[in-house]
């Protein structure tokens, strides 16, 4: 009897939805294949899960492949991140794919057993222009730019906090600084088009208002946001919805209304105005001040290295950013189709530098899933001082790439305001992973530079590397992207200054310790 009821039940409740579907006119589909129909769209729902545990190989996947994911969620974990049985790459025919090379005999070299090794930047940041604050970055692997309000208040604090306990630095992106940046990281203040955090009511940018958030804060530089690969020359809306009062009070903006976000700053209209805000900026802070772009046309860089070229002002650091899409939700068209991708314009960039005999006094950094060891060596090869990560320190606190980051349902509770769906997020746990995974890439860059026989990863030279260009043939770095002898490489004063530091004590390769 009980089973008849629920039949009936059933029964029921599939003719409500067939009669549902016949008389709707918004689906063709359901109108002519009633019941049967939505079985498309719940296949629809959860493809991207098949395709990523089933259906897709362990290299296939995008924006990371499995095994891409599998060696950062280990390595976070502190997990044994070694694959065995051998690559399952087709080496010799998988083209753009980079290969280093290793060396057989090296010079003296840090000790890679030591856990706590250090591994910073081979540059003074803010030293070629005397900045009052200049430094010597700890880490050349640090967080990159992600908001509060894009990412929720734990996905910051326990990035922060990881931040911390791996001696690295955290960029606040251009949402302002937040109470969950003040965990233990030092942080680079980003300030994009609509000065969050250090704007009149009007939008435009208020000098004092920066003062005081510096004055308050361990911020160590200053970053100039004109563009961002996810979505470059584009700006951004926060829906009044999402503009809570918490929100409202660290951006400077009314509560519950719509913030359009300019495509462009305001405090300055061009190249030569940009270098008087810099410098402003650095003489009020004497804090390092540089700019974060992804990349297009190549005017404004040829411009930008023919001022610097005066010696009177310039940009502390240049951040490029890969076209491939980042954190930022955006149109496809913009993720897919607008600027270069990191390779490309970072090495249009650096050499618009090269020519002019600037690149030791600019520290590079780059950001573009550059959190991957290969990726990381390819960067440094073509000049990059330091690297940014992203998406790849998002995957090691347990993002694991539903790409639902633009829809405010992000499962895991990184990319959401939801309060519910964030509470899954232990920020204490989470740090831990994050710490343990950013000295885990630093581990690996330093196994990489020592395997190519030298003490720091900015000495990897694109000589040092080749790229497959077709069935059994490859070209080195230096040859696909246009590189002139030195290019990529530090002057002789900052490879010897950085070998020295990285190799205090260190014994040649091979020979034992006193």
């Amino acid at each position: 009897m009980r089973a008849r009821s629920i039949g009936a039940v059933a029964a029921t409740a599939v003719a409500v939805v067939a009669a549902r579907d016949l008389m709707q006119k918004k689906h063709a589909l359901l109108r002519n294949f009633p019941v049967i129909g939505h079985a498309r769209y719940l296949l629809e729902t959860i493809g991207p899960e098949l395709r990523q545990y089933i259906v897709t190989s362990n290299d296939e996947e995008r924006p990371f492949s499995r095994d891409q994911r599998t060696w950062i969620y280990a390595s976070s974990k502190g997990e044994n991140n070694y694959f065995g049985f051998g690559t399952d790459n087709d080496v010799e025919h998988m083209q753009g794919h980079a290969y280093i090379k290793q060396r057989t005999f090296a010079g003296a070299l840090p000790d890679l057993h030591d856990p706590q090794v250090p591994l910073p930047s081979a540059k003074v940041l803010g030293g070629p222009r005397g900045r009052a604050k200049a430094f010597r970055p700890a880490s050349v692997v640090n967080i990159s730019a992600m908001s509060f309000g894009s990412l929720s208040g734990a996905a910051i604090t326990a990035l922060n906090e990881g931040a911390g306990l791996a001696g690295t630095m955290q960029n606040t992106g251009e949402g302002g600084l937040s109470p969950y940046h003040r965990n233990g990281g030092d942080l680079i203040l980003q300030i994009g088009t609509s000065y969050f955090g250090c704007r009149n009511d009007d939008g435009t940018f208020n000098l004092d208002k920066l003062k005081e958030v510096v004055a308050g804060a361990p911020v160590k530089a200053l970053e100039i946001k004109l563009s961002q690969g996810a979505k470059p020359g584009l700006g951004g809306m926060l829906p009044g919805a999402k503009v809570t009062p918490e929100i409202a009070e660290i951006r400077g903006i009314p509560v519950g209304e719509d913030c359009a976000s300019p495509s462009r700053h305001t405090a300055f209209h061009d190249v030569d105005s940009m270098l008087d805000f810099v410098e402003l900026l650095a003489t009020e802070t004497g804090l390092p001040v540089g700019i974060k772009s992804a990349v297009g046309e190549m005017d404004f860089w040829q411009e930008l290295a023919a001022l610097m070229a005066r010696g009177d002002r310039g940009v502390d650091f240049v951040t490029i950013d890969g076209g491939e899409g980042g954190t930022g939700a955006a149109p496809l068209i913009f993720s897919d189709s607008v600027s270069l991708p990191f390779r490309m314009g970072f090495s249009r960039v650096y050499g618009t530098f090269a020519e002019r005999g600037l690149t030791d006094d600019i520290t590079f950094i780059g950001s573009g899933k550059l959190g991957l060891p290969e990726n990381a060596a390819v960067a440094f090869a073509l000049g990059v001082d330091m690297i940014n990560v992203a998406r790849e320190a998002m995957l090691s606190i347990g993002c694991i790439q539903a790409q639902k980051c633009h829809t405010d349902k992000c499962p895991t509770g990184i990319a959401t305001q939801d309060p519910w769906l964030m509470r899954g997020l232990d920020p204490a746990s989470k740090a831990t992973r994050a710490a343990v995974y950013l000295r885990t890439l630093r581990k690996e860059l330093m196994k990489v530079s020592s395997a190519v026989g030298v003490a720091h990863p900015a000495l990897i030279t694109a000589a040092d590397i080749e790229v497959m260009n077709g069935d059994y043939e490859a070209r080195t770095l230096a040859g696909v992207y246009g590189y002139k002898d030195g290019w990529g490489e530090l002057g002789p004063h900052l490879a010897e200054e950085i070998t020295a530091l990285m190799t205090a004590g260190a014994q040649p390769s091979g020979k034992p310790g006193a």
